[in-house]
């Protein structure tokens, strides 16, 4: 009887309601924000897809990234190949020399920069073994035939050297050596008003006038540099090569250097190689970057060094070789 009676005892006790086991995952558990369904922003994921995009660095050597062309040039190089013996040195470069514009070639040393540069007035014919192939043409000429006389190109294309390289002459017969020998000038006075006028272009006449017949090496190492241009400039060229025309001088110097520069380009056409990449991006208007004897990217100097698209130019640029 006692069983019986705890039995109907445990029937009537009401039994506890006990809550369900709910999962993390239970839309009881998810706040209203979470469960409403949120509208893609198209605009905000296509811009994402477009940096991502543009991010993407191409890592091909095949083929010059950029164009290679200037809608007015003054040279056009295309397929140019230099070897050294059994060096290849540079690599199908195909080039624009725009006119009236700076134009920087850039990269590590033993790039091909120089190698290319000494090409557009023949420089490297005075090496025994180099060889060149390719075609470039100065306001439609090639100069690569062989019946180019080199000595009225090289009036055309005159060159700046990384040294500063006076003539053992006065500074006057510096000048004036050029436009003698290539017949410029019909007498005395033409001359000497020549020798003015390029001393002017140089900036340098001020502080050279009443010393004309000074040995151009006596002067400072800008000086000389800008006599240089100076010399250069006397026989009218259409196009000035300058190779690292400032790696040996003082930053005050090469302030007047780089200012001298900008008012040449606005009467020639100027190539530039330098290693100083803060110099390329004050002077010039494109930029050419050359790694291991290939042009990698061409185009407006602020393109190439702000908005580098070849993984190799952005690698030298931010400085993790070079």
């Amino acid at each position: 009887m006692n069983n019986s009676n705890e039995v109907a005892t445990a029937a009537k006790t009401p039994v506890a309601d006990t809550p369900p086991v709910q999962s993390s995952e239970s839309p009881m558990n998810m706040t209203a924000d979470a469960i409403a369904v949120k509208p893609v922003d198209v605009k905000a994921a296509e811009l994402d897809n477009s940096q991502a995009a543009n991010t993407a660095k191409t890592t091909n050597t095949d083929a010059t990234v950029g164009e290679i062309r200037s809608p007015n040039p003054s040279m056009v190089c295309r397929d140019i190949n230099v070897w050294y013996s059994d060096n290849h040195a540079i690599k199908n470069v195909s080039l624009d020399i725009g006119r009236n514009e700076v134009i920087s070639m850039i990269g590590p040393s033993g790039c091909g920069k120089s190698t290319f540069l000494r090409c557009l007035n023949r420089m490297n014919d005075t090496i025994p073994t180099a060889r060149v192939e390719g075609s470039i043409k100065l306001d439609g000429e090639e100069i690569q035939d062989r019946g180019i006389d080199v000595v009225p190109l090289r009036a055309r294309v005159g060159m700046v050297f990384q040294k500063p390289n006076p003539f053992p002459k006065s500074i006057y017969e510096n000048i004036a050596y050029g436009p003698r020998i290539h017949g410029l000038t019909n007498n005395r006075a033409e001359l000497d008003e020549l020798v003015e006028t390029s001393l002017q272009r140089a900036g340098l006449w001020k502080e050279v006038k009443d010393r004309l017949e000074a040995p151009g090496t006596s002067l400072s190492g800008g000086q000389q540099q800008r006599l240089c241009i100076a010399r250069a400039i006397s026989v009218s060229p259409e196009v000035i090569l300058m190779d690292e025309p400032c790696s040996a001088l003082d930053p005050i110097a090469t302030a007047a250097i780089e200012q001298l520069i900008d008012e040449l380009r606005q009467q020639y056409t100027i190539a530039i190689v330098t290693h100083s990449m803060q110099q390329a991006a004050r002077v010039s208007q494109r930029t050419a970057y050359f790694h291991l004897g290939d042009l990698i990217e061409v185009g407006s100097t602020d393109d190439v060094f702000n908005r580098p698209r070849h993984k190799l130019t952005e690698d030298y640029i931010t400085g993790r070789f070079g």
